[in-house]
């Protein structure tokens, strides 16, 4: 398969020994994640799945925004879900294989119980320690943030309460949306890079008055327990957004994200990164 034939929302890529493992949200019925495995970035194998919603799992619908992590040996999946009554969530999964089958890692998600959360990420700060980065959703306090919490050694549980690291109303072109009876202001798909300098910075998405967009946030001191800051100039605005970074075998840094934010048609766009006194670009 070609990236333009693969339609996915959230797309992530792990790459991992001299391969391409390519997630996303499925278009349609979104009870599971399938992954994409490349060698070259350019052709794809068909869809394999890796995760189904069964009756034993907490979640009956909305699977979202899956992104597979290496850490200490095993490949941890951190997505979202949903059921009637519950809050959404982030639920970590854990597979021996990229590519092999993901099963939950503890019996709950990982957020706070009684907040609406999506889009969760991974990182392990400066002191080797794991954290949690998420949104609490828009829908359910109006000016959407990104939290993040520290996490234990085996990823199981939170060790610290949530903090906010920012809004949406921080950046300064952010731009409303309506849906579900109420106004709010969107944040999506955070994901942590670390640029040339050394300095933190975050992907993530909102919208302004050309649509969806991918913005940048910065922290002041390198790592996750910073203050951080929304760039003004974001790093696409062409109705494309909910992307990560990730380093390719040729050792440039590539990002990827879904375009069109338009319902049926979303595809993985990978896009060259560049870097310039410490500011990211494409």
């Amino acid at each position: 398969m070609k990236l333009n034939e693969i339609n996915i929302r959230d797309p992530f890529i792990l790459s991992f020994q001299k391969k391409y493992y390519l997630y996303g949200s499925r278009v349609g019925v979104q009870t599971g994640f399938d992954v994409y495995e490349s060698a070259d970035l350019k052709n794809w194998s068909e869809p394999k799945s890796v995760f189904e919603i069964t009756d034993n799992f907490w979640a009956t619908t909305d699977a979202w925004a899956p992104e597979v992590h290496y850490y200490m040996g095993k490949f941890y999946m951190f997505a979202s879900f949903k059921a009637p009554n519950i809050c959404r969530g982030t639920q970590i999964l854990v597979s021996d294989t990229p590519n092999g089958q993901f099963i939950p890692l503890a019996e709950k998600p990982i957020t706070p119980p009684d907040w609406e959360c999506l889009d969760g990420t991974f990182y392990v700060d400066n002191q080797g320690k794991p954290h949690v980065v998420f949104c609490h959703e828009w829908v359910q306090i109006e000016n959407g943030t990104v939290c993040e919490m520290q996490l234990s050694p085996d990823l199981t549980h939170a060790v610290s309460e949530p903090r906010v690291l920012w809004s949406a109303k921080d950046y300064s072109d952010v731009n409303a949306v309506v849906g579900r009876n109420i106004t709010g202001y969107v944040t999506d798909g955070p994901f942590l890079y670390c640029n040339k300098n050394n300095e933190l910075l975050a992907v993530w998405s909102s919208f302004n008055k050309d649509g969806y967009t991918a913005l940048v946030s910065k922290s002041d001191n390198g790592d996750i327990n910073g203050t951080w800051t929304v760039c003004d100039t974001p790093l696409s605005a062409v109705d494309g957004g909910h992307g990560m970074i990730f380093k390719a075998f040729d050792n440039k840094q590539y990002f990827i994200m879904h375009k069109p934010n338009t319902a049926t048609l979303e595809r993985p766009v990978i896009t060259e990164l560049k870097q310039e006194n410490g500011k990211i670009f494409i």
